[in-house]
């Protein structure tokens, strides 16, 4: 009965972690999208304000975004090329998406 009542809380602990998703936010800063992308100035690459203002009313703009993070992509915003996210599952390039989307001015 003790043992049983010391696994429960390492039990909980597991089940929320594995169900906890990170944020947009998160998973940019996780990525290192921040070495080159800033929420309200254009660094390496544009800002998302930017980018947010550029994509809004397009209702295309969501896929195509992820499309680029997960490929890569040259020549949208400039010469400097973004280089390509492979790793990211589709849950977490929507995040992160939706995130930038949501910076507008």
């Amino acid at each position: 009965m003790k043992k049983t009542l010391l696994l429960l809380p390492a039990a909980a602990l597991l089940v929320t972690g594995f169900a906890y998703a990170e944020t947009g936010e998160e998973l940019i800063a996780k990525n290192k999208c921040t070495a080159c992308h800033k929420i309200d100035k254009k660094t390496i690459g544009p800002s998302y304000q930017d980018i947010a203002a550029k994509y809004a009313g397009n209702a295309a703009a969501p896929a195509q975004m992820a499309d680029r993070i997960k490929k890569g992509s040259r020549g949208v915003w400039g010469p400097a090329p973004m280089t390509p996210h492979s790793n990211l599952s589709d849950e977490d390039l929507k995040a992160m998406v939706d995130y930038v989307l949501a910076q507008k001015k």
